[in-house]
């Protein structure tokens, strides 16, 4: 390592390759530290850890037993083994027991991005609370029609206080601070909305992830989605649609159903003749006939039937993350069409890609 820094001083290499290779050291290097110890408060499983984006200082834990915590990973609450190892208790906790606390597991908890001052939580009890940390109440409460999977807010965002939630519904709402009620609901998804990620470049990109396996970009500032990720694009050469893959499965059926539908054309050509030019054309099936003459009816592609079928994994999408620079995402998922395979073994695949940010 000195040898590097010798030789960056001396301008023989660039800043971004020293900082790539004491990146790449300290990832290779990294491990369960020895001198440091968080004290759980919690009986159940963690589900969600954030620590605070304004000092890096203190860390929130929800957790399975509907308990949220709050530790401060700077200062210790005590020492042991000859102050060799520093243990941090919780600073508070707020269980069942609290007036306001929740009543089923916690899914999320996140801190205010430009103040520790606030908190918000997520649970399964359908209830999404944004809380005072000085005083540990509820300041305000939105009532969701279903479970909390996920809830977000915006690092960059400067004109709006809002919170994006995803819940058993198929449509993601989002929460303002500001108004205490809900600002707008974005329609698309088929299925639940599991994850959730705000864009790092724009304050009004929002990225929802669901059970359909699609995933979608929001501008929140107009209706519809703005782009769909397909992976039968995205990946041509490694991976087969997934109609193209059911296809494969029911070669019999399709061509039971291709003789079928011949003889149906058979039967049916002797309608496309025309008698003369002022002969009506036969509508086109699924059309909407009650459009104006010379009209054109504008759909966003998150409408569109053939966006509207793309997904950008064949099962759940688990997790999304941005990053720093707003160039890449990554997305996890379920491999739902391998789990039929391996519930002997009681394994759970995960899919992992990574996309190019639109």
């Amino acid at each position: 390592m000195w040898k590097e820094t010798r030789e960056r001083e001396l301008g023989k290499l660039h800043p971004n390759l020293v900082s790539n290779r004491i990146r790449k050291t300290r990832l290779s290097s990294i491990q369960l530290s020895n001198h440091k110890e968080i004290v759980s408060s919690h009986r159940g499983s963690i589900n969600s850890l954030q620590v605070d984006l304004t000092e890096g200082r203190y860390l929130i834990a929800g957790a399975s037993d509907a308990t949220v915590a709050v530790y401060d990973v700077q200062r210790a609450t005590d020492y042991v083994e000859g102050d060799q190892i520093e243990k941090h208790k919780s600073i508070f906790v707020i269980n069942k027991q609290h007036d306001h606390g929740h009543k089923y597991a916690i899914s999320s908890a996140m801190w205010y991005p430009v103040d520790t001052g606030l908190f918000i939580t997520g649970s399964y009890d359908h209830h999404i609370n944004v809380w005072d940390t000085n005083t540990t109440q509820v300041v305000m409460n939105f009532k969701m029609p279903g479970k909390v999977y996920r809830t977000a807010m915006s690092s960059l965002a400067k004109s709006h206080m809002l919170i994006a939630s995803g819940t058993e519904d198929v449509q993601v709402r989002l929460c303002d601070i500001a108004s205490g009620a809900f600002s707008h609901t974005l329609s698309g998804h088929r299925d639940s909305v599991m994850s959730l990620e705000w864009s790092t470049s724009s304050e009004w990109v929002l990225i929802t992830g669901g059970c359909d396996g699609a995933i979608r970009f929001w501008d929140i500032r107009r209706a519809g989605c703005f782009c769909v990720l397909d992976q039968s694009h995205s990946q041509l050469g490694r991976r087969p649609p997934l109609l193209q893959r059911s296809a494969t499965n029911k070669v019999s059926t399709s061509k039971s159903s291709s003789s079928a539908q011949s003889s149906f054309e058979k039967v049916r050509a002797p309608q496309k003749k025309v008698v003369n030019s002022n002969a009506l054309k036969p509508l086109a099936v699924g059309r909407i006939s009650n459009q104006p003459k010379g009209v054109r009816q504008r759909l966003h592609p998150g409408m569109l039937s053939t966006h509207d079928r793309a997904t950008a994994h064949y099962g759940v999408v688990t997790g999304l993350k941005v990053t720093e620079d707003g160039m890449y995402l990554l997305s996890a998922g379920q491999l739902e069409w391998l789990n039929q395979h391996l519930t002997s073994v009681h394994m759970s695949p995960v899919e992992l890609q990574v996309h190019l940010h639109p």
